[in-house]
């Protein structure tokens, strides 16, 4: 009798162990964890409610539901009816390998799967309007930003040559290619907004095609990023301060006529810009200094030059010139006291036997 009472104890207590669990997650919704096969289902209508973990300890702060078993979750499912991915759902859930998530689904909360390093692919549907900074922030596993929807908040150890962020994203968050390696990267119309610091710390863009819909560059967009060429289209009207603060690797730019103003430090990169390129006939307003080195050339209209010379903040500018019709770089190249050469079809300057490309970067 001991024995079978024993054993039906020990029974008992592993099927409680793997009893599942369930509860609200929503106004509308609920969850349920089947621990023996680590799956999470969402299920009913509207939005998750958006947690913070950081906070825990804090009467504000909510956890999530699951907060005290979400290393043992491994996939996710999340049904249709659904509207939201709560912020800071499933941070730190390390062992999550699979994610279900259905087209009625239209944002992804910020921070929503950070440190979910086992993540390897996910598929966001086009219903998907915004993703959070941060929702996919550490998920070393993801590789590819190609899941028929973007997954580009927040991407890190990715290495991407060309990337198009996909129809029907209407909003950029704050620090969304934080750390990312981007060849040339594009925008759909779609885009309306582009939040401060969208591009902060990024580790490479080589080519930025600014999307005309959006028709402002904000505060610190691409502050401390390593990019090395922007377009941006004319329809722009501004550039906020600090906006290309301590860029590493951006050495000309050129403003389109449209842009009326630019702020404080705008065009203060690391490496100083070789050129700056200004197409508006009157000199854009400025609210402080623009640059951290006034020895770039700068070329505005022949026309507007004098004007150029008595505007406050322009008129800081050591070389003031007109716009070369043969081209700003090899302008610069030509008058400077470095030589110019060409190998191979490609234009070089050197000087002291070190060889530069027209980016102003050494050639070994």
């Amino acid at each position: 009798m001991k024995k079978l009472f024993t054993l039906f104890v020990a029974t008992l207590a592993a099927n409680l162990a793997w009893a599942d669990k369930s509860g609200s997650c929503g106004a509308n919704l609920t969850y349920t964890f089947v621990e023996s096969t680590g799956t999470l289902t969402i299920s009913g209508t509207g939005k998750m409610t958006d947690y913070d973990p950081w906070k825990i300890y804090d009467s504000n702060g909510i956890a999530a539901p699951w907060d005290s078993y979400r290393t043992s979750i491994k996939k996710v499912v999340v049904n249709n009816g659904v509207t939201s991915i709560g912020s800071c759902a499933f941070e730190s859930s390390y062992n999550i390998t699979s994610v279900t998530i259905p087209n009625s689904v239209e944002s992804i909360g910020w921070s929503a799967f950070n440190y979910c390093t086992k993540l390897t692919s996910i598929t966001i549907p086009n219903s998907v309007t915004s993703i959070g900074s941060g929702a996919f922030y550490n998920c070393d596993g993801l590789t590819s930003p190609l899941y028929n929807a973007n997954v580009f908040a927040y991407m890190t150890n990715s290495d991407f040559e060309t990337y198009a962020v996909p129809d029907g994203i209407k909003s950029i968050a704050g620090a969304a290619f934080y750390e990312a390696n981007i060849g040339t990267l594009t925008f759909p119309n779609s885009v309306t907004n582009i939040s401060e610091e969208a591009f902060y710390g990024a580790y490479s863009i080589g080519n930025l095609i600014w999307p005309s819909s959006v028709t402002s560059i904000s505060d610190r967009t691409f502050k401390e990023s390593n990019i090395n060429k922007i377009e941006i289209p004319n329809g722009v009207t501004s550039i906020g301060d600090e906006a290309f603060i301590n860029c590493r690797g951006l050495t000309e730019i050129e403003i389109p006529s449209s842009v009326t103003s630019i702020g404080k430090d705008a065009l203060s990169t690391d490496v100083g810009l070789h050129h700056i390129v200004v197409k508006s006939t009157t000199p854009p307003s400025c609210n402080g200094n623009i640059a951290k080195d006034y020895s770039s050339y700068l070329y505005v209209p022949e026309e507007s030059i004098k004007a150029y010379k008595a505007a406050n903040e322009w008129k800081k500018f050591t070389n003031i010139e007109s716009i070369p019709s043969t081209g700003v770089n090899e302008a610069t190249a030509e008058k400077s006291e470095m030589k110019k050469i060409m190998i191979g079809g490609t234009v070089y300057i050197e000087k002291d036997s070190i060889r530069y490309n027209l980016n102003g970067q050494k050639v070994k």
